[in-house]
Order: structure tokens, then sequence, then C-alpha cells
């Protein structure tokens, strides 16, 4: 087997949703080593900001859009913006998503359940409809979708959340279908319990103490997810990682 290229990225332009903190930050960090220019995008710009500056103290090359995901425009401009300043887009990496911990009985959040929704469900779809037409023109591409172990069995206190994430699998299984022809890889990456500050958002803090992560157990780290993004995007053009489950060896699947 021959050994990957030092920058398997190399010449190649990564746009990743959700880059200010937690596996969007570390997947553009992990893009970028392996030589790709990446644009970041997410709402908290002085965040976004401080991850292009370490890029480019190592002589990455990178860019910052404030972008929320919900706004289908913030969404279009920071594609734009990115084929602007770095060319077309090779590689969408779908990570801004939020969870909350809420019940499905006694208090109901709905406005937490519509935020879900909005961010989890639309805002990959913006992206997604952002790219596609690009990437189908050019035949070549790869979509990288942040799914979860939510997206393939539900659990309690994460109904609306894992509802979200089942759209994700179902809309990404039939996209895999529609543009496997145009030379477009579409992939979903499906974390267990990892610690990043979406632990720590919750409104609901009875749901989360009864149903949040599980407790006296070490959990993955943003950059073991990051890596798997890497495998995923750095295969042969004859190769297709549909979907990587991640879980606690302690909590197999």
């Amino acid at each position: 087997m021959s050994a990957l290229p030092a920058s398997p990225l190399s010449g190649q332009v990564a746009v990743i949703t959700g880059a200010s903190s937690g596996i969007g930050r570390e997947t553009a960090l992990t893009l970028a080593r392996a030589g790709a220019a990446v644009c970041l995008g997410a709402r908290r710009i002085h965040l976004l900001h401080e991850v292009v500056k370490e890029i480019e103290g190592k002589g990455g090359k990178a860019l910052a859009v404030q972008t929320d995901v919900t706004k289908r425009n913030e969404v279009k401009n920071l594609i734009a913006r990115a084929e602007e300043a770095l060319g077309p887009v090779d590689i969408l990496i779908n990570n801004a998503g939020l969870w909350y911990c809420t019940t499905m009985t006694g208090k109901l959040d709905e406005d937490d359940w519509d935020t879900m929704i909005d961010v989890n469900c639309k805002g990959v779809m913006n992206a997604i409809g952002a790219v596609i037409n690009g990437m189908v023109a050019r035949k070549k591409g790869h979509i990288v979708n942040m799914s979860s172990e939510c997206g393939r069995k539900g659990f309690p206190g994460l109904a609306v959340y894992s509802g979200t994430k089942f759209f994700v699998e179902g809309m990404s299984a039939a996209l895999r279908l529609e543009v496997a022809k145009h030379g477009i890889k579409v992939t979903n990456i499906q974390p267990g319990d990892v610690d990043t500050p979406g632990h720590a958002i919750s409104h609901d803090k009875e749901a989360i103490e009864k149903f949040g992560a599980p407790k006296g157990i070490e959990l993955m780290q943003a950059v073991d997810i990051a890596e798997a993004v890497l495998y995923a995007v750095t295969q042969p053009k004859r190769t297709a990682v549909n979907e990587v489950l991640l879980s606690l060896p302690e909590m197999p699947f």
C-alpha cells in the first residue's frame, strides 16, 4: 500500500461550518495541516479569526466569514467568498449544529425544538444548496455531514435532536444516490459522546442531569472526530466512505 502524500489535500478547498469551536475548529486545523485551503463559517467571528491566525501561523491558508447557517443568503455569501478568495469548493463540512437535552413531557421547550430544526436540518440544506450545482458542473466534490449516533437510534431526552439527525441520515442517503453519477461523495460522521462546549448549552438542567453525557467515562475529543473526517476525505476516487460511526468503548453501539 502506498503511503499518503505529505499533504493529501494540497490544492483543495474546504468549507467548514460551525468552525469557531469544538469539532468544527479541530476539523479546520486538521484539514489545513493536510494541505487544504479552508474557509471557516460561524456566528462568532472573533473565534474564527483566532483559528485563521493559528492556521496562517503554520503556513496554511484560511479565511473567516461570519455566517448564520439558518440564513440562506449568509450561507450563499460564505460559499461565494470562499470561491472568490480560495477557488472552487471541493469539500463541504456541514458541522454547524447544536443539541438541547429536552424531555417530551412536562416542561416543553418549543423554542429549543425550533432552533435545533433550523440549525441541524435547514442549515445543512442551505449549505448543500449553495455548493451542489458547482460540484455537479465540475464532476467532483465531497459533502461531509456531521450526524450522530442519535441519527441511528433514538435516546430519551433527545427526541427532537434525534429527529434532526434522522433527517440528516435520510437526506444524505437519498442525496448520495442522486449525485454519485456526478462524481460527488456524501459521508455522514456519526459521533457518540464528545467533550465539546455543546454539552453545556441545554436550558433544561434537570433533563441534562438525567439524560446528558455519561459520568465517570472518558469522552471522545473533538480531534478524534476531525481525524475521522480527514480519513473520509482522503480516500482515493475509487473508494467512498458513506458512514463513520464513532462510539465510546464502554458504550458500544
